[in-house]
């Protein structure tokens, strides 16, 4: 395993705020993609009152080879936890949330009408607070992806993750090809289609600067990258650490080919500083 560098130090932090933060998100039992995916802000966000909620359960029905969210046979989908959702977002007082939920392959609708109702919930108790939805493809099924389009949050993501070459190595289930189709749907719909990146894999910068060009091509002009980090053992390893001076190289890169937002650093995931996007879009 590569030696991590020294810009790679994580602060978790454990201020007041912090613990009001994982309070509340054990005491609704609710599932965060803070936590399941062992994300590297979480100390930062937290402390600053902003979460990234997960429904439909914390067991996913796919396995890909970077992620380490549980994957198996997921339980019934809990019919009360758009309300919950709802109430803590509610609680936190959040100007700006976002939900993201594992893929439900295992489901008719692939959970897409779980998803619906849960921005719903969000909407009718928090009209001032903007959403950012960060969706699975629900298997390439339009209809479905429409169920949730409807809801109309202000933004809807949904990860390429890698390039084309990579994407049957790091991947489960998704395609390179589908992705893009579910961002053009998203756009198409007169919302802001948004999706993220990782380096580190094994791409080649031309191989970024290829899947940026689909990303536009498709409608989607808000984009997160970041550093690929390997959860364990098990999972696919770190190919190589991008230095800062990179991932600025890429967000000058990005902007001048006409992204809109771009968030790039080595610590960078598909929700953080998401109020970001947001401000950006309402621009």
């Amino acid at each position: 395993m590569l030696r991590k560098p020294e810009w790679l130090k994580i602060k978790l932090g454990n201020n007041p705020q912090f613990s009001v933060m994982g309070n509340l998100v054990k005491s609704q039992g609710l599932h965060t993609i803070c936590q399941s995916g062992r994300c590297p802000n979480l100390g930062e966000c937290w402390n600053h009152g902003t979460a990234t909620f997960m429904i439909g359960g914390d067991i996913c029905t796919r396995s890909c080879k970077f992620c380490n969210t549980k994957s198996g046979r997921p339980l019934p989908l809990n019919p009360d936890e758009p309300a919950k959702i709802a109430r803590s977002i509610h609680a936190m007082g959040l100007k700006h949330a976002v939900i993201t939920s594992v893929d439900r392959d295992d489901l008719p609708d692939y959970g897409a009408g779980h998803w619906a109702e849960t921005i719903r919930q969000v909407k009718t108790l928090n009209p001032q607070t903007a959403l950012e939805a960060l969706i699975p493809d629900f298997n390439g099924n339009a209809d479905c992806l429409n169920i949730v389009v409807a809801t109309r949050p202000e933004i809807i993501s949904h990860n390429m993750e890698t390039v084309r070459r990579l994407t049957p190595k790091v991947r489960s289930a998704a395609g390179y090809e589908r992705s893009l189709a579910v961002l053009q749907q998203i756009a198409n719909a007169q919302i802001a289609a948004k999706s993220g990146l990782m380096v580190g894999l094994g791409e080649t910068e031309n191989e970024i600067y290829e899947l940026m060009d689909d990303l536009l091509s498709a409608g989607c002009k808000l984009l997160s990258i970041g550093q690929y980090l390997q959860p364990s053992r098990k999972h696919i390893p770190v190919e190589r650490y991008v230095h800062p001076e990179v991932f600025n190289k890429y967000k000058k890169f990005a902007y001048n080919k006409g992204f809109q937002h771009v968030e790039s650093g080595a610590l960078v995931r598909s929700s953080y500083r998401s109020v970001n996007y947001i401000r950006c879009d309402a621009e």
